[in-house]
């Protein structure tokens, strides 16, 4: 992938556990790639096609330098998401943070952090039966689409009848596609929270709920967790998800069955 690289830009900031460091300040060198497509600006010589690194340089150091941190873990994490949330063209950014003057009392030349974060591809499943469906899937979107998780594109609305427990009104599904800069445990964590918000409540197995988010795909990526098992481990299995999954990304592909979405649909026996 394309790149823009900046080396060794100087700032002096007040990063540290130590309050002299906070009061009294030091210098840090903060290197930054930042990955993108720079097709369309070689070819046109267009700057609006780019990320402009005299821009970047600059509001790197707006950033860097107008909190104090006890560590540069946490202004590294910071300055990735503030690069990555504020460069629409920024597909993943590498943040090198050099500490040079790091009171450890030993001769070095310094000391580093050095992260890389990126933008993920994601699809979610989302189900409601209880209420004003469209207005819980409506709103389940909505608090999804803020700065770290972006909504890119939603299917139809489909009424389908219950799985499982039967004895309960049809649903209303749907499924998205969205970028997130959030593992796929935080992300978990972060639409439970939104079903939480939303009342969904865990009475019945497969019971009535006002709004179900799963997370279908995550990338290409095969996860086991004890928070989240991606990809989803009944998206195959349940026609619900993959006609409105198969009208948004036909093409994409289940990494432990080897299949796109498009076969596995009409693979299913309706």
């Amino acid at each position: 992938m394309d790149k823009i690289c900046i080396k060794d830009l100087e700032i002096y900031a007040f990063h540290g556990v130590n309050e002299e460091e906070k009061a009294m300040g030091q210098k840090f060198l903060v290197s930054v790639e930042v990955f993108l497509c720079l097709r369309e600006c070689g070819k046109e010589d267009n700057l609006s096609k780019t990320v402009n690194y005299s821009d970047l340089c600059k509001n790197i150091e707006k950033e860097f330098s107008q909190n104090k941190y006890n560590l540069i873990e946490k202004s590294a994490e910071e300055l990735a998401l503030y690069i990555l949330l504020n460069y629409p063209l920024a597909e993943k950014v590498k943040v090198l943070i050099k500490k040079p003057w790091a009171p450890i009392g030993k001769h070095l030349d310094y000391v580093a952090v050095e992260i890389e974060r990126s933008w993920h591809k994601v699809y979610i499943g989302l189900g409601s039966n209880v209420g004003d469906k469209k207005k819980y899937l409506n709103s389940a979107l909505k608090m999804i689409n803020e700065d770290e998780t972006k909504v890119i594109k939603v299917s139809d609305f489909y009424q389908t009848k219950p799985v499982g427990y039967v004895d309960q009104e049809d649903f209303l599904n749907c499924t998205a596609e969205i970028k997130t800069v959030l593992p796929p445990a935080e992300l978990m964590e972060y639409l439970i929270g939104i079903e939480n918000v939303l009342k969904r409540e865990r009475k019945i197995r497969w019971g009535p709920r006002t709004i179900d988010l799963d997370i279908l795909l995550y990338d290409n990526e095969i996860i086991s967790l004890e928070e989240v098992t991606i990809p989803h481990p009944r998206m195959h299995e349940r026609f619900f998800v993959l006609e409105p999954l198969c009208q948004i990304a036909p093409f994409a592909l289940h990494p432990l069955l080897n299949k796109r979405v498009w076969e596995l649909k009409n693979n299913f026996n309706v």
